[in-house]
């Protein structure tokens, strides 16, 4: 393992904002939350200690006394109210100088854990199952583990119904040239049957995730049939998920169904490559795994797909408008060069009807919001300063084109205090 940092969070973002300050850096960093004792933090065996204060700080009633018992175990500590105000100079006389930390927290020493972990792990004959959905970060981790592991890794990419337009037989088309075991799910009817009349986001979090488990479970059970025991099943959890799914307060800013872990009647122990990874190291170990760049850059797509863009109830209908409007959200994107220049640009369908006029007579019809935001991580965001002309384009094409639309918004909120999605 390389030598660690540990970043105590006391509250607000600046944990994050350090975190990716000190990898920058070449060094690995973890956040703790300012609950965790002093004896786990000396037993992970921590190269140095942040302390990265918030506006929540004072009122902190559960939080440990950590700074006296790690300086008297000879830790070097850093206490930090404000990240922004702590300039580069500052940080890297920390960890270079005061901590003498080596800075080896490199793609390539990342790749070559990885895999001498996952071989350590799997043992010779072991195979796993890579929880596939075509995304940036399953793709990765698929790519990594199929470099351990050759064809004892079997990829199982589920079409849950609630993809973008055509996005299940372009997923099978590019994962094919990867040489990889994989197997096509067909299981819309299990996902929307399970997701009628349900409106609230997180259950619908909740029901999808568990419905993956199940999926997942019976694809298990087939290549168990076919290849003997499978202990494992990986997936492409990263960072950003873990903080969002667990903060260090204690609540939850919503439920990533790749995180929480797994029921005991699958037997299975989880493999997570890029769980310590923010978004954009991960695209950088896929760069460094020759994946190409029209897979590494494409815009980021929630685990729960479109669910979670259906604002409301998910229904058949509410899902076929959705997906023509973000097929031209996509495509104007594209066409006008924007699309490489945001992090993430989609639609959502909002659950009201507006009056509008067309050919003179009155309509009332469905709202549809744009987002479209930059970031580097997901961790903080701001909405993209599109250009009119892209916006005006972008909404003429979905009134005209998709029949059911009679407006189109455009989200113009920070992340924090909204999240990029909407759900």
């Amino acid at each position: 393992m390389p030598a660690t940092v540990i970043i105590i969070d006391y509250g607000s973002q600046d944990a994050q904002i350090l975190a990716r300050r000190v990898r920058e850096a070449e060094v690995y960093a973890a956040i703790q939350p300012c609950t965790v004792s002093a004896a786990t933090i000396a037993a992970a065996k921590p190269a140095a200690v942040i302390l990265s204060g918030g506006r929540d700080s004072p009122g902190e009633a559960d939080a440990q006394p950590l700074a006296a018992d790690l300086i008297k175990r000879g830790v070097p500590v850093l206490a930090i109210p404000e990240a922004h105000r702590t300039g580069d100079d500052t940080l890297r006389n920390f960890l270079f100088a005061v901590a003498r930390i080596t800075p080896d927290w490199t793609v390539a020493s990342f790749i070559e854990r990885v895999i001498s972990e996952t071989r350590a792990k799997v043992g010779d004959t072991g195979r796993v199952i890579c929880a596939l959905s075509g995304g940036v970060d399953s793709t990765v981790v698929a790519a990594l583990l199929h470099k351990a592991l050759g064809d004892r890794l079997h990829c199982v990419f589920v079409d849950h119904g609630l993809l973008r337009m055509h996005e299940g037989q372009e997923v099978t088309d590019y994962l094919k040239h990867f040489g990889l075991n994989l197997r096509h799910v067909q299981a819309q009817s299990d996902f929307l049957d399970k997701l009628r009349g349900v409106e609230d986001p997180e259950r619908k979090r909740v029901i999808i995730g568990h419905t993956f488990i199940e999926i997942f479970e019976r694809e298990a059970e087939a290549i168990k049939r076919e290849h003997g025991e499978v202990r494992f099943l990986a997936q492409g959890t990263v960072y950003p998920d873990v903080i969002e799914s667990v903060s260090p307060k204690g609540g939850t800013v919503k439920s990533h169904h790749n995180v929480g872990g797994l029921p005991e009647r699958m037997n299975m122990d989880l493999i997570e490559p890029v769980r310590e990874l923010f978004k954009d190291e991960v695209r950088k170990v896929g760069a460094g795994l020759g994946i190409p760049d029209s897979i590494l850059w494409r815009h980021p797509f929630p685990g729960p797909g479109l669910a979670i863009r259906v604002i409301g109830e998910v229904l058949p209908e509410r899902l076929d408008i959705l997906r023509q409007a973000d097929a031209i959200v996509q495509a104007e994107l594209r066409r006008s060069g924007w699309y490489n220049k945001v992090w993430q640009g989609f639609a959502i369908l909002l659950p009201l009807k507006t009056v509008g006029v067309l050919d003179d007579r009155r309509t009332y019809e469905h709202v549809v919001a744009l987002r479209v935001v930059d970031s580097v991580d997901a961790m903080t965001a701001d909405w993209s300063r599109l250009p009119a002309a892209v916006l005006a384009g972008i909404a003429t094409r979905i009134i005209n084109e998709v029949k059911g639309v009679n407006r189109v918004v455009y989200d113009i909120s920070p992340k924090p205090p909204s999240t990029i999605e909407w759900e």
